[in-house]
């Protein structure tokens, strides 16, 4: 009988110890938490970790029905679905809550935050390892889907709504559908650049005063290095590393619910670099066209069809009858 009370005893104070854990957590992470009964109270992330601890433990002593009924009572009370064989680390923090999956061969580690509509899933039919594991201080955007059952490493970061379906090394970032590497954790080391390793509280004073100034330099740097380039050819691999190092610090701060705004639209570089390339390549066919007409005069006076908007199905044909009348 006293070892029945002593056991007890032992796990209370476990799932206390737990219980301020997870609530530090919020404060740590949540800038909106104010008070320890508001946490408790109205925080659907810390009402769906407490039930998954209970179902968890229920599923691990082969109660795995009732472990399943309890796990979809915590979906419709928090619209979280956690399958109760998931693994779960300490301080595990849900921003928000509202359409998180984790299934079920899924493992977290500790100081691990998901926002709203992540989905911790699988690609495969086989009753093995097909959900992700995520190491320690992994913070994963809102609505990014993780598919799979690779390892995302410590400290990686996974923008808004990407779609991670490979490896995430320690560190990186990912964004995008399907999901790129931004920010690599092992080259930004190399250059001394801070990784931003520390996900789950406040980055450093110093890391953030460096990252304000650069930001409001980094046009000027970038001019330096391409001034730099020009003058002295060679210097050449010092200044693409220099870019680089640009690029990665900015690529150093994670935005939760997606990627800088001042990022340019990739989709909109992709233009700007194919009118580039036509660009030149008009810019050259002139210059072949010129030396053409130096050995054959006649050349220059053939004709040819030149586009005519009134061809393009993305112009209003109400234009044309506007212009006519």
């Amino acid at each position: 009988m006293l070892s029945v009370i002593q056991n007890l005893s032992k796990k209370t104070q476990t799932i206390k110890a737990e219980l301020q854990e997870d609530i530090q957590a919020v404060f740590d992470r949540d800038p909106a938490a104010r008070n320890t009964l508001e946490v408790l109270l109205t925080y659907p992330g810390v009402h769906a970790l407490l039930i998954h601890r209970v179902a968890h433990s229920m599923w691990q002593h082969n109660n795995k029905g009732l472990a399943r009924f309890v796990s979809f009572g915590n979906r419709f009370l928090t619209g979280i679905e956690i399958h109760p064989a998931a693994k779960i680390g300490r301080r595990f923090f849900i921003d928000h809550g509202m359409g998180v999956v984790i299934g079920e061969t899924a493992e977290i580690g500790d100081d691990v935050t998901l926002y709203h509509g992540v989905t911790l899933g699988g690609v495969s039919l086989n009753e093995g390892k097909r959900h992700p594991t995520l190491e320690d201080g992994v913070v994963v955007g809102a609505g990014a889907k993780v598919l799979g059952g690779f390892t995302v490493g410590k400290y990686a970061k996974i923008g808004s709504n990407a779609v991670v379906v490979k490896e995430v090394p320690a560190g990186a970032t990912m964004v995008g559908g399907a999901a790129r590497l931004i920010h690599d954790k092992a080259k930004a080391e190399q250059m001394g650049l801070d990784s931003l390793a520390n996900n789950g509280v406040t980055p450093a004073d110093d890391y953030i005063e460096k990252t304000v100034i650069e930001k409001t330099t980094d046009a000027e740097q970038m001019k330096a290095v391409e001034q730099t380039s020009i003058n002295t050819s060679n210097t050449s691999a010092t200044n693409e590393d220099d870019c680089n190092k640009i690029k990665l610090e900015q690529a150093g701060v994670f935005h939760q619910y997606g990627i800088d705004p001042n990022t340019p639209d990739p989709v909109a570089m992709t233009f700007i670099k194919m009118l580039e390339h036509i660009r030149q390549s008009e810019a050259r066919l002139d210059e072949l066209q010129s030396a053409m007409c130096k050995l054959d005069p006649n050349f220059c006076k053939k004709q040819y069809n030149k586009l005519d908007v009134r061809d393009l199905d993305a112009v209003d044909p109400q234009f044309f009858m506007e212009d006519e009348l």
